[in-house]
């Protein structure tokens, strides 16, 4: 079993101080909400880069610690001043048949170029994922414009039935949609509505492997304008 939990946001520059606080509130919620993820009933987590070049280093779930390796990331590329901080983890040594996977672009201005916040999340088919609170996490600590959750079904189903492009706004079984959004959502959308601290919504709209209650939800919010891509050239990071 496979979910995929996303968030995006346009352009938001953050130092690499504030890209490590995120992180490890990020890193810390999600170990609690996996607490089957970790092997031998661990409740912490040690964590690996992933980097594009160069060797990984372990990363414990700390901001000192994710603070070194933000700050190695961004030397390392130099153009993460203008686009983001891209930093990818794994969770070390996870429980058998599980892998947790946490990418994100972030703390850049780029005009054309999203920054964004991924989990990647495998586990045994007959574990419970929590999806709506995983995404939960993604919209209060990152406050991105929109995010989903949901798996490579769905992006087939909604490329196939309903033209969606990638690097365009989305949902899945859930979706979070930042204040500007939440204010186009019709009144007859059939969900269930989680307003959160952000301002956002958090939409539950079908249960895992119901594509085509996705799909509907998907054309009725694009009718709406509450999938409506942010303008470019980028200036916001929401709509």
């Amino acid at each position: 079993m496979r979910r995929v939990v996303r968030g995006f946001w346009g352009p938001r520059q953050e130092s690499a101080g504030e890209l490590a606080a995120r992180w490890n509130s990020t890193l810390e919620r999600f170990a609690l909400l996996l607490p089957e993820a970790a092997a031998d009933g661990r409740t912490g987590w040690e964590w690996r880069t992933a980097p594009a070049s160069g060797p990984a280093e372990t990363v414990t779930p700390d901001e000192a610690s994710l603070l070194g390796a933000l700050r190695t990331a961004r030397d390392a590329d130099p153009w993460a001043a203008a686009n983001g901080t891209s930093l990818r983890l794994l969770a070390a040594g996870p429980a058998p048949g599980w892998k947790v996977e946490i990418a994100a672009l972030a703390g850049g201005t780029p005009d054309s170029l999203l920054q964004s916040l991924v989990a990647t999340i495998t586990a045994p088919d007959e574990a419970s994922l929590p999806d709506a609170a995983l995404l939960t996490v993604v919209a209060e600590v990152w406050h991105p414009d929109y995010g989903d959750v949901g798996d490579r079904a769905v992006t087939a189903a909604l490329k196939r039935e309903a033209g969606f492009r990638i690097g365009t706004p989305s949902v899945g079984w859930a979706g979070y949609l930042s204040a500007g959004r939440a204010a186009r959502v019709p009144a007859d959308l059939t969900a269930d509505r989680v307003e959160l601290s952000t301002g956002g919504l958090l939409l539950v709209l079908a249960a895992p492997g119901d594509t085509s209650t996705v799909v509907e939800a998907y054309q009725t919010l694009g009718k709406s304008g509450a999938l409506e891509p942010l303008p470019r050239p980028m200036s916001r990071p929401a709509l």
